[in-house]
């Protein structure tokens, strides 16, 4: 399973890069394959590592802040692992 998602913390004004960055770190220390873009993180996993994950991310942004919006977008696809790059690799190879 595929997972994009998105949190930040409001009323934090214009920059939540520490805060968003403890997240990536939670993200990092999962064992988990991710990829840092900067819209988001895209990680993979079991549907219950993602959705722990998921839960976990939410609720260390929810232990510092008091509003938190988050945006997830999920690709499950079974029991398909290494999407991360494959899905990638497959527009790379067409554009060649």
């Amino acid at each position: 399973m595929l997972a994009f998602f998105s949190i930040s913390p409001l009323g934090e004004g214009e920059s939540v890069a520490k805060p968003v960055a403890e997240i990536v770190r939670l993200i990092a220390d999962s064992g988990l394959d991710y990829q840092l873009t900067a819209m988001g993180t895209i990680f993979e996993g079991t549907p219950d590592q993602v959705f722990d994950l998921l839960k976990r991310c939410h609720m260390t942004m929810r232990k510092s802040h008091h509003r938190v919006t988050s945006k997830i977008l999920i690709d499950d696809r079974g029991d398909m692992m290494g999407r991360i790059r494959k899905k990638v690799e497959s527009i790379h190879t067409i554009l060649k």
